[in-house]
């Protein structure tokens, strides 16, 4: 330990990612850095001292004044069977969480869907979306740029500036929306196997350098909230973002009544009762139990981004009746995610892809995402159809006295 170093910074001579520069090793700054705090503070730091990530790694791309890490318990579900496009067979599902009761509950929901045959998922469509605001000179120049980008000649321009910064992505649409003089412009991406937000953000800079030569404009701000990343947001849920899946699973009602104590009948009002007229009254996005839950668990295990729960939870459980048995659906407008980039090349993270076989980039390119996308759907409607089992058998308060304490 270089005492020198950690002096100063308690001190304020050298500033927290000042210890990058004067360390002989990121490894060793995080070290002085978590020092520091730890008298500056008068606090024990000796457990998020403890962690496998590579330093010299996740130090340039995934944190800055790094001090360590900090621990997520990680549970195992499964086997779930999965009928997706991507996704076939049994997959052991990763779900990272403090919330007690939240993987039996999950497993239990996984042996119910594999008893019934497996989830069948489908990824219905795949963009991710930036969208710039500029200020036209005119109300005039702000409608012939709305029609404009729309034209054919226009659109292979700005796919040709979208080439300029990446080999991967891939300009899909512009859709144009027009307050007054302000003109936001929402992108559309195909990004293959990333999440692609940072590819979709230096893309649409290049279009928007493009735009700003042919027309009287001026951009603002390169993103206005119409993307709309990590808020919600109606227009996600309408026109979608990220991976938009469906999911479903036929249980027959022998399944029903014998593994969630229910029948068919009860899980169908509770889920119109609760998940339906209860978000309607509330002006809810999410018309669901608690997709946010197993998004989120997976999202950290796997290294995505958790703001991004925000849109995932915008899903949509149904429940109806198919000739006496449950036909039980999630569908997810809007789940960001990738398996190359931000977190994904962490190494517990990695691990976790890997155990899900979608680790790095797919062949073809964006088959992977694809695939983790059907898990995430799967597994969520396997933790919705426990949770409305366990209210409509009057069970929930039961199960959580026994995991959640």
């Amino acid at each position: 330990m270089n005492e020198d170093i950690v002096k100063k910074l308690v001190s304020g001579e050298l500033k927290l990612h000042q210890a990058d520069d004067n360390a002989t090793s990121r490894r060793e700054a995080v070290d002085l850095r978590r020092e520091a705090i730890s008298r500056l503070t008068h606090t024990d730091l000796s457990n998020i001292g403890k962690y496998s990530f590579d330093p010299e790694v996740a130090t340039r791309k995934n944190v800055e004044n790094a001090i360590g890490a900090v621990q997520v318990p990680l549970g195992i579900a499964g086997p779930l069977r999965i009928n997706g496009d991507y996704a076939r067979g049994d997959f052991y599902i990763p779900l990272a969480t403090t919330e007690g009761a939240l993987v039996a509950s999950v497993n239990r929901g996984c042996s119910v869907c594999t008893q019934s045959g497996g989830v069948n998922v489908a990824v219905l469509q795949d963009e991710m979306t930036r969208a710039p605001v500029v200020k036209a000179g005119s109300l005039a120049e702000a409608r012939r740029l709305a029609e404009a980008v729309k034209t054919p000649e226009l659109m292979e321009e700005m796919r040709a500036a979208v080439r300029t910064t990446t080999r991967h992505g891939e300009l899909l649409r512009v859709d144009p929306y027009v307050v007054g003089r302000s003109v936001f412009l929402r992108l559309a991406f195909d990004t293959k196997d990333a999440m692609g937000m940072n590819m979709a953000t230096i893309a649409s800079d290049a279009v928007m350098r493009l735009l700003e030569k042919k027309f009287d404009l001026r951009l603002v701000a390169l993103s206005s909230n119409m993307c709309t990343d990590k808020k919600p947001a109606a227009i996600n849920i309408i026109e979608g973002r990220g991976r938009t899946t469906v999911a479903e699973v036929l249980v027959p009602r022998k399944v029903v009544i014998e593994r969630l104590k229910a029948t068919p009948e009860d899980l169908c009002e509770v889920n119109y009762r609760k998940n339906f007229l209860g978000s309607a009254r509330a002006v809810s996005f999410g018309f669901n139990a608690h997709v946010a839950n197993v998004v989120a668990a997976m999202y950290i295990a796997c290294g995505q981004d958790p703001a991004h729960v925000v849109e995932g939870s915008n899903a949509i459980t149904s429940a109806e009746l198919h000739d006496g048995d449950l036909l039980f659906t999630v569908s997810f407008p809007s789940l960001p995610l990738g398996t190359v980039g931000g977190g994904t090349g962490l190494a517990t993270q990695s691990e976790c892809l890997s155990l899900l076989g979608v680790r790095g980039g797919g062949d073809p390119p964006g088959s992977n995402a694809r695939k983790l996308a059907e898990i995430v759907a799967s597994a969520s409607l396997a933790g919705e159809l426990s949770l409305l089992g366990a209210l409509a058998s009057q069970d929930l308060a039961r199960a959580h006295a026994k995991y959640g304490r």
